[in-house]
């Protein structure tokens, strides 16, 4: 299995695919890289495709944070000793929040954003916190409730589940309180790159007023909403947010 040693953190990741463009993505709070093995897999025929684990999340070491900019920092950190150039950098959720800081931060290691139920503020539903603090089964079993569209399957729901419940309490929490900290609205306008934002119609943790004001935003920025999908579109219509992506890769990334 690859690991990317960065900060003296052992990172694990993993790689399909070849092409021109390099897309390189970033899993939410408490999450792992199979929040992506659908574009691992529907991808690989045209880009180099590339998901990390976070710190202390999956199977990478270290520890969580409980800042976005931290996890930006070490995702820049990634990108450049992984060599892997220009990327296109996609997020979901906490992991949009990470990118647009990266892009903010430091442009130059950017070719374009795919930004998935995310938005430029991450405010979480104090239920959320309460329930981790109190019952981390039941508060992972929550925000999996929240988390779906009322067409997803209980196997997704049960391997999103399994996901969180495989993260540590306090890594889960910090990353929720990163979340709740996250605010680039007044800043996400400068963001000079193609971007793609695409969410769920009937996402509840991040809805579509979140990404429609990314699209407004963002100069040029394009907009995909997708129906019967929830905050894990990704998962829930790999189809359509691939063929998205894919077209947003052959027509708007040099």
């Amino acid at each position: 299995m690859p690991v990317q040693v960065v900060e003296g953190v052992g990172l694990h990741y993993l790689e399909t695919g070849r092409g021109a463009a390099t897309l390189c993505l970033i899993h939410g709070a408490g999450g792992n890289t199979l929040a992506w093995i659908r574009q691992l897999e529907g991808l690989a025929d045209m880009a180099r495709v590339v998901a990390l684990d976070l710190p202390g999340h999956g199977e990478s070491a270290g520890d969580g944070s409980r800042q976005i900019e931290d996890y930006a920092r070490i995702v820049s950190g990634f990108i450049r000793a992984a060599g892997l150039g220009k990327v296109v950098l996609g997020g979901h959720s906490m992991g949009g929040g990470i990118a647009q800081t990266v892009a903010l931060e430091n442009p130059a290691l950017c070719a374009g954003l795919v930004l998935v139920g995310t938005g430029a503020r991450l405010r979480v539903l104090p239920r959320i916190f309460e329930l981790l603090a109190s019952d981390y089964a039941e508060g992972c079993a929550f925000i999996t409730a929240l988390g779906f569209g009322a067409a997803a399957s209980q196997a997704l729901k049960d391997g999103a589940t399994v996901a969180m419940l495989g993260t540590r309490p306090d890594v889960a929490i910090g990353d929720f309180m990163a979340c709740d900290a996250f605010d680039v609205m007044d800043r996400v306008g400068a963001i000079c790159l193609p971007a793609l934002a695409i969410c769920g119609e009937d996402d509840q943790l991040t809805p579509p007023k979140y990404a429609e004001f990314l699209a407004a935003k963002i100069p040029g920025a394009r907009l995909l909403l997708v129906e019967q999908a929830g905050h894990f579109v990704q998962l829930e219509q790999p189809e359509i947010v691939n063929a998205g992506i894919r077209d947003f890769l052959e027509h708007s990334i040099g």
